[in-house]
């Protein structure tokens, strides 16, 4: 049976069909929360974050129209909820929480204690890199080396330029270098 596509699955669900909404947050939910949990260093804020993008995406569902790939309408009003989130934050004086990494630690590293808390003590300095990275350039790195965007995907995500995307991406890299040296990165 072939997958249905994401805007068919819209398009039902302006016609009133929720198991097709219902299908729709399945999909993204999990690649959502992630994007909002580097953007916001927060599970418990990410998790809030992406259930009101799904408020939202189902409020103003009858507005949608396919002009662009779902995903990068859906990730524009993720990263849109989280600016403002960050912003108002920082307006209230309110620090970010810590980072909780959601992923599954493979099972072949399970069986390796050490290599266990190696991978640990990894991700927790490329976090802790993320989280000192500038709002701009901590979201195209998270949308082009973690969700795998390409890059016209996330000009439209973000409402730039191809090339202005390309110029974020090497600063962010350059500057999450920078920060995982800093952190003890040449140990790692």
């Amino acid at each position: 049976m072939q997958e249905v596509d994401d805007w068919e699955l819209v398009a039902r669900a302006q016609g009133g069909d929720m198991n097709a909404f219902a299908e729709i947050v399945r999909r993204y939910q999990t690649p959502v929360i992630h994007f909002c949990q580097r953007m916001l260093g927060s599970a418990q804020d990410a998790e809030d974050m992406a259930q009101d993008c799904f408020m939202r995406l189902h409020r103003y569902l009858d507005r949608l129209q396919p002009q662009a790939k779902f995903s990068t309408v859906l990730f524009g009003m993720a990263r849109q909820l989280t600016l403002n989130h960050l912003r108002d934050t920082k307006r209230r004086g309110r620090g970010q929480h810590e980072s909780v990494d959601v992923r599954p630690v493979p099972a072949s590293i399970n069986a390796h204690p050490d290599r266990q808390a190696r991978l640990r003590e990894i991700e927790g300095a490329l976090e802790e890199g993320l989280a000192r990275l500038s709002a701009e350039h901590r979201e195209v790195l998270v949308l082009r080396e973690i969700q795998g965007m390409d890059y016209d995907a996330i000009a439209a995500v973000v409402h730039c330029r191809k090339g202005t995307v390309k110029s974020r991406l090497a600063r962010a890299r350059e500057q999450l270098r920078q920060q995982l040296v800093a952190l003890g990165g040449e140990a790692l």
